[in-house]
């Protein structure tokens, strides 16, 4: 019979007696071993350097580090170790603070005993799966070559428009949900960290986001990424939603971001990703890692205008235009004099597809909060998103293939 190693733990905390009571709760489960105990942060980081325990048992509230401090450092110094946040305060904040340290789990004290166990349980798989990672792949694993690939090869699609308003968002939501499948996992992510609306197309309020990812990000495994991501209920569809402000927004860079859609590709089959208008360094980092670039336009010539000058970017930018974007028209109306055929002919780049003009059933699915994808798939925009995402995968298929060549 196979049995599971006994997770090794470190009580970290200031207070003799509450060091004591925690060690004597732990006692009574025989899957969980206390390999020792620390007074301080700093002594906590330097036990936990040679001692290499599974967990660390981390009160918030000491006298030369706080608890956050040393659990950054403890995940500096040995990755692969979990930590379970300790605190009087039950306060979101500090919860916040914690997991962007590293921490796994956050506790108010004094915790119950099921509580706890079960935190450290959870923890201590995590850290034992890490831990045979880190020994299978050598003490050079680290940076993107040490990312742990699930499902290679997954494909990045960025949905951007220059001109604000024509529908970027919509179409991401939409185009996410009919990629997403069982055996084809998708995640959608809000781009847009300033003020993104993923979340709200979806009708969803997670209380995690992208920045509760980025400061890690070379240091992500698959579970932690889909313990943090929004699990829409309905679709399956996982969600990485915008930062809760714009000042939080700030705090993620162009590489961090860049770092973490090259991590989800290995992770899930699809990442569509929704940008802003604006060629901020995360959305710019996100087009140059794209394999396929979904650029929307309408028939107004604003909106023409600009997909014009930034498809000039992308050729002098190095990006092959006829090969990575799929140029679309959006809120198609054939009454209008401006044809897709013209527009292409004018800015030298097919427009395969168009999705019509249905402007109350998409302004009522997203003031819902309910895609068309989930709605109502028999209207003529579904159906449109519908055909892009069969394109774009037989795009992505030739590219693998290497027989797709530039239309002329």
């Amino acid at each position: 019979m196979v049995t599971q190693d006994k997770i090794r733990v470190l009580i970290v905390d200031d207070i003799a007696e509450t060091r004591e009571m925690i060690q004597r709760m732990l006692s009574f489960d025989a899957s969980i071993e206390v390999v020792g105990t620390a007074r301080t942060g700093r002594e906590a980081i330097d036990i936990t350097d040679k001692l290499k325990p599974d967990v660390a048992i981390m009160d918030i509230n000491m006298p030369d580090m706080d608890g956050i401090a040393a659990t950054e450092g403890i995940r500096k110094k040995v990755p692969f170790v979990q930590v379970v946040i300790l605190s009087v305060q039950n306060d979101s904040n500090y919860m916040r603070r914690a997991m962007l340290a590293g921490a796994r789990d956050f506790l108010t004290k004094p915790p119950m005993i099921d509580d706890l166990t079960s935190a450290i349980k959870r923890a201590g798989a995590m850290a034992q799966e890490e831990r045979k990672k880190t020994t299978a792949a050598g003490a050079g694993a680290g940076g993107l070559g040490g990312l742990r690939s699930l499902a290679p090869n997954g494909k990045v699609i960025v949905v951007y428009s220059p001109k604000g308003g024509n529908g970027v968002t919509t179409l991401a939501t939409n185009l996410a949900l009919a990629l997403h499948t069982p055996e084809s996992e998708t995640i959608l992510v809000d781009g847009n960290l300033q003020f993104g609306d993923v979340a709200v197309f979806l009708n969803e309020q997670g209380k995690n986001s992208i920045v509760d990812l980025t400061p890690r990000v070379d240091e992500l495994d698959g579970e932690v990424v889909r313990e943090v991501a929004v699990k829409h209920p309905s679709s399956g569809l996982f969600l990485l939603i915008a930062p809760p402000t714009p000042e939080d927004a700030l705090r993620v860079t162009g590489e961090q971001f860049t770092k973490l859609l090259q991590f989800l590709r290995q992770v899930f089959a699809y990442v569509v990703v929704d940008t802003s208008s604006y060629l901020t360094d995360a959305v710019s980092g996100a087009l140059d890692v794209a394999d396929q670039i979904i650029l929307l336009t309408t028939q107004e010539i604003p909106a023409i205008k600009n997909a014009n000058t930034f498809l000039k970017l992308l050729n002098m930018g190095g990006i092959p235009t006829k090969e990575r974007v799929t140029f679309i028209m959006n809120k198609f109306d054939r009454r209008v004099g401006i044809s897709p055929e013209r527009v292409a002919e004018s800015l030298k780049q097919e427009i395969p597809l168009t999705i019509p003009f249905e402007d109350r059933i998409v302004t009522e699915s997203i003031n819902r909060g309910v895609p068309l994808m989930i709605s109502n798939r028999e209207s003529q925009t579904a159906k449109a998103v519908q055909k892009i995402a069969e394109y774009v995968k037989e795009r992505i298929s030739k590219q693998e293939a290497g027989v797709e060549t530039p239309k002329k």
